[in-house]
């Protein structure tokens, strides 16, 4: 049986203030692409929501190959949640790597967003760290680190 093409298009997030999370990932490096208010028949049925009514924007990554959609919805109301934990199943990061992540730190905490933790070394390959970003959501820096 011939093999299906696939490739990963994007990763969808719900967010309170759609303004500032796209501030947070430009400041980051990444770039809207696209933005629109949609609803209608097709939203609600591709969505599987009724009355389905969002502000959304696609941003990219300078290399091209990885999205973000964000929505920020008008109708119905966003439903509050607890911001996601580490360990909790299903979806709750984000990740990027990055040329330099304490570059990358400063610039998020100039938006309120700051580590879980800290900074951890794996390997000496990686450093790496979870920040919580806008509307709670995980968002992992990761820098490569070159062999001396």
């Amino acid at each position: 049986m011939p093999r299906m093409s696939i490739r990963l298009e994007n990763v969808g997030i719900a967010v309170r203030d759609i303004e500032a999370t796209i501030a947070f990932f430009t400041d980051l490096g990444l770039t809207v692409v696209g933005r629109d208010t949609v609803s209608g028949e097709w939203a609600d049925t591709a969505v599987g929501l009724d009355g389905n009514h969002a502000k959304i924007a696609m941003l990219q990554t300078p290399d091209g190959h990885g999205r973000l959609e964000l929505f920020e919805y008008l109708h119905p109301d966003a439903i509050e949640t607890e911001p996601t934990l580490p360990h909790e199943i299903g979806m709750h990061r984000v990740a990027f790597a990055v040329d330099d992540i304490d570059a990358s730190l400063e610039i998020a905490a100039r938006h309120g967003c700051y580590p879980l933790r800290g900074v951890a070394s794996y390997q000496d390959v990686y450093r790496l760290s979870y920040v919580r970003g806008p509307s709670g959501i995980i968002v992992m820096l990761a820098q490569e680190l070159q062999p001396s």
